[in-house]
């Protein structure tokens, strides 16, 4: 008896037995056999060649003849209807595949799902790989899902150079990751403690990714990192996921001021805005510098919640000029890493290339 669910790759029709106990049987030939038979040659060769089915009538004649049950040849030629159809439907669902991989190669950027090894070497597995990560159910909704998406990513900046196919990749797959997280729950009211913890992060700044991530998912935030694609110029991208926030990054600039007011930029967002709109998304794109209210609103906050008005300006009232001596120790008196209060400084003065041995490596 064949095993369940398994499907040869051909199937074998019961003329191919005829055939085998006639070349064992040798003191009987094809043609004596179809003379027992009453048929022409011809008709058995049809028979043996698989060009003709095998019938009741010629079961019981070859059980009287050759001693093997007519049930068995029924069952066999059964099993090759069988395996026909089937092996005719999975042929039809391999060129369906085919067609579809065919849109897919032209939405999605396979190379990058082959470098973060999403895919496989089956196309039927790479397909439904594809349609969970872009959280569709089928070829037609992967297409307006991409089109929709295009349209808002060009909408939010028509001058850089991005690839919208990348970009929609980027997005699913942050989304994607992020869905696997299993955090606490978010309480918006506990954000002060959370910053307060991730600026301690950001002043010890060791194994920072893994520590940010840790203070993140404690508080509620689903946090992921994922490498930059060609032409998608993403610094963060905050969105809501089920009952938490979520943060995806690119990490572009290996300086942990950079890292530290992008993320604390994205929180702005999840405070200020993704928590009185829970469909919204907000995808932050590099040198994008006409920003609209809620991208400065953001901003805002990201500067308040490192360095506080405060301290800002007790800084800039007290302690101008500056030099590493003064903001190593303005860094160890506020708790504030000195390359936060550095960039803060560059940023204001819109000059970045002040000469400083202060190390901004995200560590």
């Amino acid at each position: 008896m064949r095993t369940k669910n398994i499907l040869p790759f051909e199937a074998t029709h019961p003329g191919v037995l005829i055939g085998d106990e006639l070349e064992v049987r040798k003191e009987i030939t094809q043609k004596d056999l179809a003379k027992e038979m009453g048929v022409k040659p011809s008709f058995l060769n049809e028979i043996i060649k698989g060009k003709r089915p095998l019938t009741a009538d010629n079961a019981i004649i070859l059980e009287s003849i050759l001693g093997i049950p007519a049930n068995y040849w029924m069952r066999f030629q059964a099993q090759y209807e069988i395996d026909k159809a089937r092996i005719k439907e999975k042929n039809i669902e391999r060129i369906k595949n085919i067609e579809t991989w065919k849109i897919i190669k032209e939405l999605v950027p396979i190379k990058y799902f082959k470098k973060l090894k999403y895919l496989t070497d089956s196309i039927d597995k790479d397909i439904k790989i594809i349609m969970k990560i872009y959280n569709v159910t089928g070829i037609d909704e992967l297409i307006s899902s991409a089109a929709r998406k295009n349209s808002a990513f060009y909408r939010k900046s028509s001058k850089l150079q991005i690839d919208e196919k990348n970009m929609f990749a980027w997005s699913s797959i942050a989304t994607y990751e992020a869905s696997k997280q299993k955090v606490n729950r978010f309480i918006p009211d506990k954000i002060d403690q959370l910053c307060i913890q991730l600026n301690n992060v950001f002043y010890k700044n060791e194994h920072t990714l893994l520590n940010t991530k840790k203070v993140l998912n404690q508080f509620g935030i689903k946090f992921v990192t994922i490498q930059k694609f060609e032409k998608t110029p993403i610094d963060g991208f905050s969105f809501w996921l089920d009952n938490n926030p979520a943060i995806a990054m690119t990490l572009r600039h290996n300086r942990i001021d950079y890292f530290a007011f992008t993320l604390m930029h994205e929180i702005g967002h999840i405070v200020l805005h993704l928590s009185k709109n829970k469909n919204a998304e907000f995808i932050d794109l590099n040198k994008n510098n006409k920003k609209d209210i809620v991208e400065k609103e953001a901003d805002y906050f990201a500067q308040t919640k490192l360095i506080s008005k405060e301290i800002w300006n007790e800084v800039i009232t007290k302690h101008i000029p500056l030099n590493d001596n003064k903001l190593f120790t303005l860094g160890k008196q506020f708790g504030i890493n000195p390359a936060i209060l550095l960039g803060r400084i560059n940023h204001e003065i819109n000059n970045y290339a002040i000469k400083t041995k202060i190390d901004k490596r995200l560590k």
